[in-house]
């Protein structure tokens, strides 16, 4: 798979930092803006996997430009 850019939306909410991406609707969180960060790439990495083995992947990456 090739690599494909994504914004991230990071904001703190009580303790926690949240990171979310707003191309594929997914978020994660971190005890600190790297943590949320590094967890969000592990989170889109599997979304993007399970979305390959459903076979969405494709029409999930054209909505997304």
């Amino acid at each position: 798979m090739n690599p494909i850019e994504y914004d991230i939306i990071i904001f703190k909410e009580n303790k926690t930092f949240i990171a979310y991406c707003p191309e594929l609707d997914v978020s994660s969180c971190g005890e600190n803006i790297e943590q949320a960060k590094e967890n969000l790439k592990t989170t889109v990495r599997l979304f993007l996997e399970e979305a390959e083995k459903m076979g969405t992947l494709e029409e999930i990456l054209a909505k997304t430009g």
